[in-house]
């Protein structure tokens, strides 16, 4: 893990741990994910050096490009943005801890080369989302509250 803002108030490593394992469930033997929480300067310079797109976002994912057989279980890099998360779960009416956990299971579905992209596609890994999360204890990130 990686902080590049105070991790004080941030949830602990052994939770985003958790939230990781949750997602990637019986889908590979191993898993392992750099993650790294930043703030809005840096999301945003992310978000438009990679996506093209000029503001701080929630969640990034960068998969890994590893050669085939090199048996290294790194599914990639993950980037939080812990001001956008804070002020999105304020606005959802969210624990920011649920959202949090959302966010990296999130991320860890892309990671693990889930998509949305299309409505189909979208609902599809909305439902895996709510039941990962489901299994966490942490109620639906879709239904408003």
């Amino acid at each position: 893990m990686s902080w590049g803002v105070p991790a004080d108030g941030l949830p602990d490593e052994k939770l985003f741990r958790e939230w990781v394992a949750a997602a990637v469930g019986r889908q590979r033997a191993a898993a392992e994910v750099s993650l790294r929480i930043v703030d809005a300067a840096e999301g945003q310079a992310l978000n438009l050096q990679y996506r093209h797109r000029d503001y701080a976002t929630n969640v990034l994912s960068f998969p890994a490009d590893l050669p085939t057989g090199l048996g290294i279980p790194l599914l990639g890099d993950l980037v939080l943005c812990a001001p956008v998360i804070a002020s999105e779960a304020l606005a959802q009416g969210k624990t920011v801890l649920e959202h949090w956990a959302h966010l990296t299971v999130h991320g860890t579905l892309h990671l693990l080369g889930h998509v949305h992209e299309t409505p189909v596609e979208a609902r599809d890994m909305e439902a895996l989302e709510v039941q990962v999360l489901e299994k966490l204890g942490i109620p639906d990130p879709y239904v408003a509250r």
